[in-house]
Parts: structure tokens; sequence; C-alpha cells
């Protein structure tokens, strides 16, 4: 379906450019040779005719051109973790003929280095005298340019089209136009994680992309044109470069057409560059632009010098101003929350970026279905098809330029790679500045040098002075500097790089009262959330059927391959479903607490879809190519991330029925202000019946978040069994909600005729040969290495990915249980994990099944992290002698006093080895046991 629309595509380029005789499609066969040895140019093959052919726009990946990948293919990407290549169980992986890679999607082939392109041309006779301009939008990456043997000079742009003027090299009549690319890194580094050239995301591939096409100008053409609309004054201001490619002064006209008005005004220029400041009246209807009326207008800008029309544009924008505000974001005067996911410039099926704004168009409408009104893209910049689309649907886009200097390289010491990030953020207003929805510019990701803050200082300083159409930031992630006008922090979210099961959602009872305040409060300018979330779900092993393009999911195969071998692959959807409702849990938390902080800029998920690379990080509630998993719909999804969310501060999310449940309602409204809204709340059972009900008597909800509502206490006195119920919050028909559990305040006596026990004594071993039945409750920490206890669980999902983090904590992926088991009758739960079960998470260790007998199927499972797909349970039962042995992973000893759902789910389980389902059916020798304790 893609590959026919990418014709119907090429076929509507070629009507377009035929019929404008000014313009000359490139697209099409072109001759093609590789440069292994970097000898093409002393060879002189500009000079010859060369003997291969591909087809572009495309690639050499996209031609089946390369080599096939192996252990020497020369990546662009560091590797954090060295397993793959030191490891005898990816062994098997490392052979020619089976190769697969863990940590990224695999190319068909590969290659890095020089390669040539070339075609003859035909120049018609309606061109003589003509400016001749030479169009690659999107090339990877260096290229240069001969004409007939004659060489015409060098670019290396990385996110923005490079073009070359061929005035003196073309003549009417045939002519051989050869283009050397060179997609190896080389002199300037931008880092190699950098998504502009890393094979963690596009890949670093070689070719030309987009639209490629010769252009013929009068002698006098807009060499740029920038619009600075301002409807706060009722004027646009027009910034133009006219080139005069005579030696001689010409009088021109510029005519501008703005809806029915036409205005012209004349000049004389002299040869050369010409830059002009022309100042038009607004028409007093326009209407300004933002998210949700993404007004558009057409400005047409035409040259002429008399009766000859000499160039022609047509340049959309918007009307929209961004300020800073009492510290916090403004647009056209009206505060502003950013809601926003990274876009990491994965292409799976081509490997290079699309170009097509229906491809932009589709990705764009998702995220604006899951609530998304913001999109950085982390360390490059997409092309125009992406502008066009975002400006139509009303998205915020922060730009990056095409770095991520850290690792491989640093910047402002003096390095190619700092004159480079300034003439690509040149190259990028250059092209993209007149669309509104380029709304914020840094120079990059998360850099490194010893004088990167002074750079990045006047990085900062010159384009707020040259270019205020927009926000600045010195960078993702870091530093604070006083320059910036907003703040790119990771300190205001829940899990820190490191933090492992410390981080608030590990290890603090559950609650929905934290935000960032405290941190940002330390500053003066709004924050925008560095990369927030990173919460990680099961490969969806379904989604590899859907790699029919260049690159193939090989490291889905080897996840997928294991889970086989460890005899789990029935429980892969299972896995799938269970940890991505655990990860949507983990997502709320997160993006409700920023939307809790007052006066907070906004969030950068990382991110709404998977990210390919980095030792795979299943990130995403969409896979890497924006569609469901099957866990979380986008209804579901933008209950929490909207522009109109209510909120509840909720102090305890499990409680006794000798308490009172307590919520302060608040509401983040960056919608529009509202007279007399609806606000009613609700408190139902799992069944919907309602518990309790009111409403809040609102006058009028202005913009801005932490705006008050009220407050609801409910007693639970009259709750007399364990359950789980629902707080529901709707506000001017947009609802939000949280779960909480009630369990019974009295405490429960153990019964004699059952065994509690933390170790298997003499005591237990006896109990067990005479028939007893024992709940061998493992204390926290107790359980040996080789039986899991090197496995750091967590409630949360696993950060990132255990690869990429050198094995940061959590290993896990929340539960799997059947909830209608007897085990769990009165212990109220679904088949994933909640906050129920964080006690139980945060008291426990994670039993490694597999190592004391592959017939158990546990009670609760751990889902583990996907690289090494162990058996892991946290309750299972077995036969041991005459008796019947319920093992736990869970502490039930410590501090039982203060863990109500402890106490609720040891109850439930006590009433089942009561209960005659109590029927374990795998027989253990007790020395299989003592395994679990033994060091």
């Amino acid at each position: 379906m893609k590959t026919h629309f990418f014709l119907l595509q090429l076929l509507c380029l070629s009507f377009y450019l035929s019929a404008h005789a000014q313009v000359m499609d490139l697209s099409g066969t072109w001759r093609f040779a590789v440069d292994r040895n970097n000898e093409g140019i002393s060879a002189q093959w500009y000079l010859q005719t060369l003997n291969d052919q591909v087809q572009l726009p495309g690639s050499m990946i996209t031609n089946g051109k390369g080599d096939p990948v192996n252990l020497a293919t020369p990546w662009v990407g560091s590797f954090n973790d060295q397993t793959f290549f030191k490891q005898d169980r990816y062994a098997r992986y490392r052979t020619p003929d089976n190769f697969k890679i863990p940590y990224w999607l695999q190319p068909d082939n590969y290659y890095a280095g020089v390669a040539w392109y070339q075609r003859d041309i035909e120049i018609p006779k309606s061109w003589k005298k003509k400016s001749i301009h030479l169009f690659f939008e999107r090339c990877h990456w260096e290229s240069r340019i001969w004409i007939d043997g004659k060489e015409v000079g060098m670019q290396n742009a990385l996110s923005a089209p490079q073009q070359y003027d061929l005035t003196n090299y073309l003549t009417p009549g045939k002519h051989t136009l050869s283009v050397r690319v060179d997609n190896a890194v080389r002199d300037i580094d931008p880092g190699e994680n950098s998504h502009s050239i890393s094979d963690h995301t596009q890949g670093n591939w070689n070719g030309i992309a987009g639209s490629m096409y010769l252009e013929a100008k009068g002698n006098s053409y807009y060499k740029q044109l920038h619009v600075f609309p301002q409807a706060e004054k009722g004027d646009l201001t027009i910034k133009a470069n006219i080139c005069n490619t005579t030696s001689k002064r010409q009088k021109i006209d510029l005519i501008f057409r703005l809806k029915d008005t036409e205005t012209t005004r004349s000049y004389t220029i002299q040869p050369g560059d010409n830059k002009l400041e022309i100042n038009l009246p607004m028409p007093k209807d326009i209407k300004v632009w933002d998210e949700f009326n993404p007004n558009l207008y057409t400005l047409t800008c035409t040259l002429q010098k008399g009766k000859e029309q000499l160039d022609h544009r047509e340049i959309t924008f918007g009307c929209r101003t961004w300020s800073i505000q009492n510290g916090q974001l403004t647009l056209n005067g009206h505060p502003v929350f950013l809601r926003g996911t990274l876009h990491c410039a994965s292409f799976p099926l081509t490997g290079y970026p699309a170009t097509d704004k229906e491809e932009w168009l589709r990705e764009l409408r998702i995220c604006k279905q899951y609530g998304i009104n913001h999109i950085r893209f982390h360390s490059w910049c997409p092309p125009e098809a992406a502008f066009q689309a975002a400006d139509e649907l009303g998205i915020y886009y922060m730009i990056e330029c095409s770095s991520w200097a850290n690792q491989s390289s640093a910047i402002g010491d003096g390095k190619p790679i700092d004159d480079f990030i300034r003439q690509e953020a040149e190259r990028i207003v250059n092209a993209y500045g007149n669309h509104p929805s380029f709304c914020m510019m840094a120079y990059g990701n998360e850099p490194t040098g010893k004088h990167s803050n002074d750079y990045l200082a006047q990085f900062v300083s010159y384009w707020k002075e040259n270019d205020s159409r927009r926000l600045y930031t010195s960078a993702a992630g870091w530093p604070n500097l006083p320059v910036n006008d907003f703040l790119s922090d990771s300190n205001p979210r829940i899990q820190q790089w490191g933090a492992g099961v410390t981080s608030i959602i590990n290890a603090q009872p559950p609650s929905t009262t934290y935000d960032w305040s405290g941190y940002t409060n330390k500053f003066h300018q709004p924050f925008v959330s560095h990369e927030i979330g990173q919460w990680c779900a099961y490969p969806n092993f379904h989604e590899m059927q859907k790699y029919t393009g260049v690159y193939k999911a090989r490291n889905f195969e080897i996840f997928q391959e294991r889970l086989k071998e460890n005899g789990l692959i029935q429980l892969a959807d299972s896995f799938l479903l269970a940890s991505g409702k655990l990860q949507t849990l983990c997502y709320k938390a997160d993006i409700e607490a920023a939307l809790r902080t007052p006066g907070f800029g906004g969030f950068q998920l990382l991110g709404l879809n998977d990210f390919p690379g980095q030792g795979t990080a299943l990130v995403g509630s969409l896979d890497v190519f924006w569609e469901e998993k099957g866990y979380v719909t986008a209804k579901e999804y933008s209950r929490f991330c909207n522009s109109l969310v209510p909120l509840a501060r909720i102090p305890k999310l499990v409680l006794e029925n000798d308490e009172n449940f307590d919520a302060t309602i608040e509401v983040a409204n960056f919608y529009r202000p509202l007279q007399h809204p609806q606000a009613i709340w609700t408190i139902r059972n799992v069944s919907g019946k309602t518990l309790a009900q009111g409403s809040f008597n609102i006058e009028q909800l202005d913009l801005g978040n932490c705006q008050p509502l009220g407050h609801i206490t409910f007693d639970l006195a009259s709750i007399h069994k364990a359950c789980q119920l629902k707080l529901e919050v709707t506000v001017d028909g947009r609802s939000n909600d949280w779960d909480f559990w009630v369990y019974p305040s009295q405490k429960q006596v153990w019964d004699d005729s059952l065994l509690l026990t933390d170790t298997l004594d003499q005591k237990t071993l006896e109990c067990l040969q005479n028939g007893g039945k024992v709940l061998l409750s493992l204390k926290k920490g107790s359980l040996s290495k080789e039986m899991g206890g090197d496995v750091a669980v967590g409630f949360s999902s696993i950060f990132w990915n255990t690869a990429w983090t050198n094995g940061q904590a959590p290993h896990t992926l929340g539960i799997l249980c059947n909830p209608s088991h007897p085990a769990l009758k009165y212990f109220p739960t679904e088949y994933y994990s909640n906050y129920q079960w964080w006690d139980a998470m945060s008291h426990s260790g994670a039993i490694y099944l597999s190592k004391l007998s592959k017939d158990i199927h546990p009670l609760v499972r751990v889902i583990d992290d996907w690289v090494t797909n162990r058996s892991l349970g946290l309750l299972f039962e077995v036969k041991v002698g005459n008796g019947k042995l319920l093992v736990s992973g869970i502490d039930f000893h410590q501090n039982m006093d203060k863990r109500p759902a402890a106490r609720q789910l040891l109850y439930s389980l006590k009433q089942y080895m009561l209960s005659e389902d109590f029927q374990p059916s795998v027989s253990l020798q007790p020395a299989s046991i003592h395994q679990l304790t033994q060091r």
C-alpha cells in the first residue's frame, strides 16, 4: 500500500514539475557505483560512465545495494552493553548465515562510505540566461557535485535541503551530472547516537530522498523570504534577500497578495545580494494560529521586472506569538501546556524520513487522538512535509540541529562540529522558519564539552536576537542557562537515570499528591520536562510481520526464540497485555504529576511510540509504526493526557475501612475559559454501582492548571469486604478516574492448622511429612542469587531497557495472574499490576521457577525482562512429601501492621489453603526448596 502511494506521489510530482517548464524532475533511474576505496575523485569517475543503476529518490539499501551485516559492520551508535559480542547464548546469532543483533532494527544491507550517482540532463533552450539551481530535499550525507567533469562544490546539510547554483555550469543542451555522496562520519561528528545519523533510529543510509529537481529562475530571484506576522501590531514584516545575478542595478517590483489585498513595492537592487525589509498592513480579519484553531494564510510574493516575472513564491504562515509571562509559556497571550512526545526518526520501511505529507498527517493525527499537541525532534529535523502537516493540524514543534554531541563528540571546544551546528541552524531556519508549527529550537540533545555552556549561551542569544518567531533553549536535557527561554530538564519526572527502585513510584506508597514544584520553584523560567516516562512493555511479536521494507526486527526474533526455549511462548500475548497495562499506569502517573505542578510548561514523553534502538526500548504505548498494541486506546489515554484534565490529589490509594477516603480535586485547563462548567464526581465499585456522588459549583474556569474545584471525603465504614473502587471526575464532559482499594481494618488471625514460616527447617519438614499445609514466605532479601535473588523487583515496569542502562532496576514488567484463581478470591485484582500490588512487589523476590521444575505454573507470575525471559514467580504451590506447600516470594513477616494490602493478600491465601481448592499437582523434594535460601 505504501509503495503504491509513493508511486502516486512521484506521478503527481512529475505532473506538477512538467506543468511548470521552469522545473525539471530528476527522479528516476540514475547510474551508480560504489567507491569502497574512496578513489573516485583521483580516478576521475566524474568523467566516466558509471555501469550500475539505482532508482532515486531512494537509498542504497532500498536499491538492494551494500553488504550483508555481520560482526565487521561499521555501525554508527554506541553499545552500552557488550553481551552480544561476548556471551555464549548469542553465539548462534554471530554467524554469517544467522546474524541477528539485539540492540536495534537490522537493515537488509549496510554501507558506510562513498557512492556515486550519475545521470544525463537536457537543458532546454528556454533556460538560456536563466539562473539554474539544483535541489536535493534530503541527501545523506555529504554531497559533492560535478557537471561535465567540472566540480561545483560540496554541502553537508543533514536536516535541510542541499542546493547548488549551477548557473555557470549549464547551458542549453546535454550535460552529465555526477553526485558523490559520503555517509561515513569523518571530521564532523554530530555524535554517534544522534538520530540524524545513528543506526539506533533511521540508520546511516547513503542516498537522496524526497524531491530532487533543477529549477530555472530569472536573473534576479528570492534567495530568502522570511515572514514575521505580528497580529497584535496589525502588520506583516517581510525580510527578503534578493539575488541580482547581473552586473548592473535593476529596477524591480515586488507584488504581494494576501487574501484580497495586493501591495506593490518598487526597488532598485544592486548586483549580488540585496537584503530588504518590507512592512505590509495585516488584514483586520486575520485570525491567530494555535492547536485548536490552526488558521493558515497564503502570501504570494512575485518578483517582476517590468512585465517579466523573475520569481514567484507562495508562503503559508500562521499568526502566532510565543512569549514568557510570569514564568509561564504563553501563546497569543494565553497560558499553554506542552503535551509532547519525541519523534526519533524511525522509518523502518525505508530507513530514511518520510517526505510525503500524507504520512506525516497520519502520524500527527494519531498524536492528537492521544492528547499530544507537541513533538520534539530528538537530534534531527524533519522534512518540509512534516511542517506542512503540523501547520494544518496545529502541532507545536521543537526542532534540534542534528546533534547529540556526547559519547563520541563534544561542542564548544573548537571542533568542526561547532561550525556545523551554527550552519545547520541557519539552514533549518532558512528552510522551515516561516512555518507556524516551528515553535522552539535547541542546538540538540544532552551536550558535553568543557566550554559547551559558553557555546550554547551564544547560540541561544544569537537566535533570540535574530529571529523572534519562536522560543529557544540551549539543549534538550541540560544545561539550565539564564539565557534560555525555557528549561528542558529531566529532574521533573518520576524515574531518574540510576534511580532504580528508589523512585517515587517504587519507594513510596501509592498516592497522587506529588508534583515537581519543590524543584521548579528554584528557577524563574518555565519547565518542559525532559524525556519523561521511558516505561517499557513486553515485545509484541505479531509486530514482526509489519517489517516489509528494508529493516527487519531481528531483535524480536532473538527475544521470541529465547521465550520459546524457556517454554513460555504461549504467554507472549499475555505478557504484552499485562505489562502494557502497568506501563499505562506509570505513564498516567508521570503525566498527571506534570499537570499538577504549578506553572509547569509541559512534558516530553520518550515516547508515545517505541524507540527501536539503544538496546530495543519498547517504551511506547504505540509501536514504531504508530499503531496500537492492544492494551490502551487513544480514548483511554486522552483521559489523562489532554487540553482539559480533571486531577485528584489523593494521599492514599490503599486504605482500611476505619479510614476516610480523601481527595482534593483540581483541573488543568488549557482548552478555553469556561463559564459555569459542569463538574461532577462519582465513586463506584467494579460492578458499576454508585456508592457516592456529588458536584462542584464552578462560576468560571480560567486557563491554567492547579485550579481547585473542591474536596471529597468518603467514609469507608460501610465497606466490610475487600474491594476495588473508582473515583471518576468529569469537568465539561472531560473525565478522568483513579482506582483505590479498601480492606477490612480488623487484624486477621492466622489459623493454627496452617504453618506460616520463613524457612524450611526441621519443624516445617515434619509438618509436611505429616501431611500438613505450609506457607513458606521468604523474607525480603533472603532469596538466593541463583534462584532469583539477583532479579531487581520493583512495582514499576522497566525503565528504557536493561541493556542500554547497564542493568538498572527494576528488571521486571509487573505481574500476571488469573484474577479468578481461588487463591485471590479475597484479594480483588485484575490480571495485571495495579497499585494494590505495590506492597507485594516492594517486599518480594522473584523466584526462578525453571530451576525448580518446568512443570510449575505459578499462581502469580512475575513478567521478566524480554532479554532473559526467565520463568519467574511470586506465588506457587507444590507437594512436598505428604504435605502441601505454598511458596511466596512476598515477605509476610515484616511490618505487617503497616501493610493492609499484604494482610489482605495473606488472608486470601489462608482461606485458599483451608479450602478444598488447595491441591498442588507438582511434587518437589525438600532439597529443591532449600535452594531458595542457600547461599
